[in-house]
């Protein structure tokens, strides 16, 4: 059995280069697609890099049914969520996040100096990614 098995699954490495920038989007920010089934990788989950510029925010929105964990790779970014953006929170590098399923939220990066940088694993194999109106938040 253990030679079955060997011969229907790999490691796969997957380099900077190859990451996928046409993964779902939302703006202000950049996902890559490290893994994901567009990459030749059949995997229940994702995984991939999130990067907000200098003074950026992204806008408002959730990823649906998917639970997301977060590392901080570099830089300080601030978390809103909740029905006005009214709960905020700091995450630095070293820390780990997790954001719920369905729950609205945005990343502002209050650097002027240095982009923040995430490794990004979703509960789900495609990303799902809805973004809402602006002025959804007062």
């Amino acid at each position: 059995m253990r030679d079955a098995m060997n011969s229907f699954s790999a490691i796969k490495i997957v380099s900077p280069a190859e990451f996928d920038p046409g993964t779902a989007q939302t703006p202000g920010s950049e996902r890559r697609a490290a893994i994901a089934p567009a990459l030749g990788i059949a995997s229940a989950m994702w995984g991939g890099l999130f990067e907000v510029e200098p003074g950026s925010r992204t806008g408002v929105h959730h990823h649906g049914e998917q639970e997301t964990i977060a590392y901080v790779l570099s830089g300080i970014c601030e978390i809103r969520w909740g029905t006005k953006g009214e709960s905020v929170a700091r995450a630095k590098a070293g820390d780990f996040i997790h954001v719920p399923a369905f729950l609205l939220h945005m990343e502002v990066n209050p650097s002027k100096l240095e982009p923040f940088r995430w490794v990004v694993v979703r509960s789900t194999a495609t990303p799902i990614v809805v973004n809402v109106p602006d002025d959804t938040w007062p």
